[in-house]
Order: structure tokens, then sequence, then C-alpha cells
């Protein structure tokens, strides 16, 4: 059985994949990792710490996923990347996306935060999401 962070992330995979406007976006492809790629110029996505606990039932075993995607984007960008994390989030909110060995509850944003990196100067936005997910 896949386990349903992983089910979620192809999910989000394939649906931002297949968004054009997206797509553009990040420079004509879509350009969201697991680890920051090496040497890659932003703008570029990362999935970010995912929390994942029980929501089982009675009848259904179940989970409760917690997860981020941080945009990166260059230095002054920060127009960029808020526009990436917007794509992300119509794209994402309240999807119905089809999960191998689970299905779907519900996907919700319940945050957009942007920040410039101290370090880098380079602008971080976070989009939070909650998922309910099902096994089937």
């Amino acid at each position: 059985m896949t386990s349903p962070v992983l089910a979620l992330r192809r999910a989000i995979l394939d649906a931002a994949g297949a968004d054009t406007e997206l797509r553009a976006l990040m420079g004509g492809g879509l350009r969201l990792y697991d680890e920051p790629p090496r040497g890659a110029d932003p703008v570029y996505a990362l999935f970010s710490g995912v929390r994942a606990t029980d929501w089982s039932t009675d009848q259904d075993r179940g989970h409760e996923q917690n997860l981020g995607i941080v945009v990166w984007s260059e230095r002054g960008g920060a127009r960029t990347a808020l526009a990436v994390a917007e794509r992300f989030d119509a794209i994402l909110d309240g999807a119905s996306l089809p999960l191998d060995g689970h299905r779907l509850v519900n996907l919700r944003v319940t945050e957009l935060a942007s920040e410039r990196d101290k370090d880098s100067g380079l602008t971080r936005v976070t989009l939070r999401l909650r998922a309910v997910t099902e096994v089937v």
C-alpha cells in the first residue's frame, strides 16, 4: 500500500504539472522538488515538512495531513513567488485529486505566509495545506 503522504505528493505533482499557467510562472516547467536542487536558480518550490496523524473512524482508516509547499524566488522577486504560491492555492484548494490507494476527503489551503530570507535575501512564500484521506 502507498503511504498517504506519498500518494498526496504524487497527486499534487500531477495536478500542478498539468497547469500551464503555473509552469509558465516557474519558467516553463514545474519546479517542485523534495530537496533544493543543486545550483538551480529560483523560482522553484519545495515540499516542506509534513505531519500525518490518525483520522480513523470505526469503519474507515484515515489520516489528517498538514503539509507545506515553500516557493523560493530570486532576490527582489516577491511578486513572482507570491504569484506562484497563489497559483498553487488556486490549483489545490478544494481540489478533488485521485490518490493511489487512498481517497481524498478534502484538501484546503490554510495559510500563505511570505518572508525574506535573512541570509540569502531571497523571498520565501510558504503555503500550508490540510488534507484528510481515507484508505481504500
